[in-house]
């Protein structure tokens, strides 16, 4: 069986059991379930703390896994991202009380308190600056104002913890990151099994991308509207009974396709409708 490791709490969890349920796996029902077997599509689910998966990827005793690029890159581990999933995006950056630093420049000597020692190690070492890190689990705006650290490392969204806290961001983005799927450094790239999967978590993204357009067209203005719907490879065209017109079905994407609509039915097409994809392979 494959061994797939899947985080088992935190903004990486729900989404990321949702993505493989679209994929046609099974999920577990309740939370305390470690592990599970899914018999019909030879696979077996490790459900792991998010900040363990690259470790136990990395070991060989789990096949790949699904984490976010951060938690691998602070890990220091062997294991590589094959494939970005498109959620839990965030962006890593540092942040301070105004007037103490202007960017990763005037860091020297200083202290940076963080949860993610690793990367910061990192870009300070890439950086060529001599600077203290601490590490700290769980949020960290208040080891500036207890005197433990000058500057902070962290995850930013929307800055309001940050901003309540007194702090202000500085320079540019460490680094941002998204949810992944990552193996071994060195693992085989053409493992059946694992393309397999990674087929079907693509055809997932592509699913939730794009909508199926279908709409009636006059042929005189097909060569118009084939170059609003242009689809993937080539859109469906078959003939209508009525003389003079076609019918087209083509692929779109989502956040296009209301636009398309509007152009298409000024064009002149009419009976213009949109379905859902719910899988797909390219």
């Amino acid at each position: 069986m494959l061994r797939i490791a899947v985080p088992n709490k935190g903004s990486l969890s729900g989404p990321a059991s949702a993505m493989l349920h679209e994929a046609g796996y099974q999920q577990r029902k309740e939370s305390k379930e470690l592990v599970l077997v899914d018999p019909e599509n030879e696979v077996e689910f490790f459900y792991l703390r998010p900040r363990d998966i690259a470790i136990y990827v990395s070991s060989g005793r789990l096949d790949i896994g699904i984490t976010g690029r951060d938690l691998l890159l602070d890990s220091g581990a062997s294991a590589e991202e094959i494939l970005r999933l498109g959620f839990a995006r965030s962006t890593f950056r540092y942040a301070t009380r105004p007037g103490t630093a202007q960017g990763v420049e005037d860091f020297g000597g200083m202290t940076i308190a963080t949860s993610y020692e690793g990367i910061v190690a990192k870009h300070l070492a890439d950086s060529g600056i001599d600077a203290s890190v601490v590490h700290l689990d769980g949020a960290v705006e208040t080891a500036i104002e207890l005197g433990v650290a000058q500057i902070i490392a962290d995850v930013v969204e929307t800055g309001t913890s940050l901003r309540n806290a007194g702090l202000e961001v500085i320079g540019e983005p460490i680094m941002t990151s998204e949810a992944v799927v990552i193996r071994r450094t060195g693992a085989d790239p053409d493992h059946a099994r694992v393309q397999q999967f990674l087929r079907r978590l693509q055809g997932v993204l592509v699913a939730r991308s794009y909508v199926m357009m279908d709409y009636d067209c006059r042929v005189e203005n097909l060569e118009q509207a084939v170059a609003l719907t242009p689809g993937l490879e080539s859109p469906t065209i078959s003939p209508l009974h009525h003389e003079g017109w076609v019918a087209v079905r083509s692929m779109v994407a989502a956040k296009e396709a209301q636009r398309i609509m509007d152009d298409l039915y000024a064009l002149g097409a009419r009976a213009i409708l949109t379905t859902a994809i719910h899988a797909c392979r390219l």
